[in-house]
């Protein structure tokens, strides 16, 4: 069965009859997910080698988009899995992206800080263990992701970003219990506080201070492409500022004008 074919009947079995009953109850779409998952959609975009779909971001926006006409929700959860996603295949470990493939994974964005202390989210290493301290807000799927591909400032590098894969279930990661109110109704879409989260060293994404190529070049396309499927009307202010003025976007302290982008659809 082609994924087309897997996805049809998913969108009109599961996704489409519970998506009114979705909106209006604000439940995140766990069916829906989990529907998508054994249908290979959640592993879409992972390489084959490893039992995904082998497929790319306008495959993706396909999926996104006639999704979105159903429920939005869904659309918006899937939008920030995605392009989680494209950073775990360039950089992560083939056991998330096998994972992944296998649709028994779930990943979101956690790029865009809020205030914490003075110096937005930091990143300290001892050993083989290191210290993420941040207030991430408008993270899709909070709570409910099985993992978040979270930045910081470099553990090391004289400037940048820093990436890092954080496992949802790790120790002192804290979903507040209201969301944000930022996202479609459902979407899951709050703050994720780590105060601190320990991870293992090689949880990094990629090198250390490289982040920020990795969200203008992996993280943006996806989301630009996925934002096109659907229209003008999902332009979100940041993704219109960050394509008019890229050479703007130097450092950390400028991640707010691209982080946002990975919200959900609104």
């Amino acid at each position: 069965m082609s994924y087309r074919n897997a996805f049809s009947r998913v969108l009109s079995d599961v996704i489409a009859p519970r998506a009114e009953r979705t909106g209006r109850e604000g439940s995140f779409p766990r069916g829906a997910v989990t529907a998508l998952g054994e249908a290979g959609l959640l592993g879409l975009t992972v390489s084959a080698d490893l039992g995904g779909g082998g497929r790319g971001p306008a495959e993706a926006a396909e999926v996104v988009a006639r999704i979105a006409a159903s429920c939005p929700v869904t659309a918006a959860v899937l939008q920030s899995h995605y392009a989680a996603v494209a950073v775990i295949e360039a950089c992560g470990s083939a056991w998330v992206r096998g994972e992944t493939a296998a649709g028994r994974h779930l990943s979101s964005l956690a790029l865009a800080d809020g205030a914490y202390g003075a110096g937005g989210a930091t990143a300290t290493r001892s050993g083989e263990v290191v210290a993420l301290s941040a207030r991430k807000r408008e993270v899709v799927s909070a709570g409910e992701a099985d993992s978040y591909v979270w930045s910081s400032s470099p553990l090391a590098a004289a400037d940048g970003l820093t990436l890092w894969l954080v496992p949802a279930h790790a120790p002192d990661l804290f979903v507040p219990a209201r969301p944000d109110g930022a996202g479609p109704h459902g979407s899951a879409t709050s703050t994720v506080l780590a105060d601190p989260v320990l991870v293992p060293a090689d949880a990094m994404l990629g090198e250390d201070g490289a982040g920020h190529d990795v969200v203008l070049c992996t993280v943006l396309p996806w989301l630009l492409e996925l934002r096109d499927a659907l229209g003008d009307a999902a332009v979100h202010p940041s993704v219109a500022a960050a394509e008019s003025a890229p050479s703007a976007l130097g450092g950390a302290a400028q991640l707010s004008a691209v982080a946002p982008a990975a919200t959900a659809l609104r």
